[in-house]
């Protein structure tokens, strides 16, 4: 497949079949994507891959963490005040959640939002769909792998930019080699549940996650948004 294609074709998918990804293959694509460039060489990330056993077992914890925060959130100030205190029901990833968009950016999130959920026939007011919908992140919409991705701190948004560079090469081998993948900035909402499972160093932080398997043919996977022209992107000249 020519690189244009590749490119054409990659896109988030939001519901994989449960054929298992071979460990040949995973492994294949793993180490293509550690080829990718970082600064100074330094590769300043470790990655976690999560499959069977740990898969289900996270499968079955973070979704009902997500329906706790969400009944949260929807809750008095006092039951709020009272979680974050205790921190029952509060997020402990490394990142502080983004909820609040910037202006310049919320139409275009709001509009990606919009005609997802047009496509799958959910309404606006429709908020129980919507919240399954987005539940489904945290059950990876049924691949058989997630990887998630920890960046190391000491070199600020540059080891977040090699990661990226690392995340994006990943999905591309996975697109040529006839898998999909969808990037989660969700699965960094919980780091806990992680460390039941993995030996995460202290001085590495979660960023994000990716389901990785085989695209189901269902509906959902037929969105694949606009993007911005380039002359959107171009910064003018003075």
């Amino acid at each position: 497949m020519e690189f244009k294609d590749v490119m054409a074709q990659r896109h988030s998918v939001r519901a994989f079949t449960d054929q298992p990804v071979s460990e040949k293959v995973l492994n294949k694509l793993l180490s293509t994507a550690a080829s990718a460039p970082s600064w100074s060489n330094t590769q300043p990330y470790q990655i976690a891959v999560a499959k069977g056993e740990v898969l289900e077992d996270l499968r079955q914890t973070l979704p009902p963490k997500f329906d706790e925060l969400m009944d949260l959130a929807k809750g008095s100030k006092f039951k709020q005040l009272k979680a974050m205190v205790t921190k029952k029901g509060m997020p402990d990833g490394d990142f502080k959640p983004v909820t609040d968009y910037p202006k310049d950016l919320q139409p275009r999130r709001s509009a990606t939002g919009y005609q997802l959920y047009e496509l799958l026939g959910i309404q606006r007011d429709d908020k129980r769909a919507r919240h399954q919908q987005m539940r489904e992140n945290f059950r990876f919409f049924n691949a058989p792998v997630a990887v998630f991705i920890f960046v190391h701190e000491g070199l600020d948004v540059y080891s977040a930019l090699d990661a990226g560079i690392f995340l994006q090469s990943l999905m591309l081998a996975a697109t040529d080699a006839g898998l999909a993948t969808c990037a989660q900035g969700a699965l960094a909402i919980w780091r806990s549940p992680l460390e039941k499972h993995f030996t995460i160093p202290d001085n590495y932080k979660l960023l994000c996650g990716l389901s990785l398997g085989y695209e189901a043919d269902e509906t959902i996977n037929q969105f694949k948004p606009e993007r911005q022209p380039l002359e959107a992107l171009l910064v003018p000249r003075k």
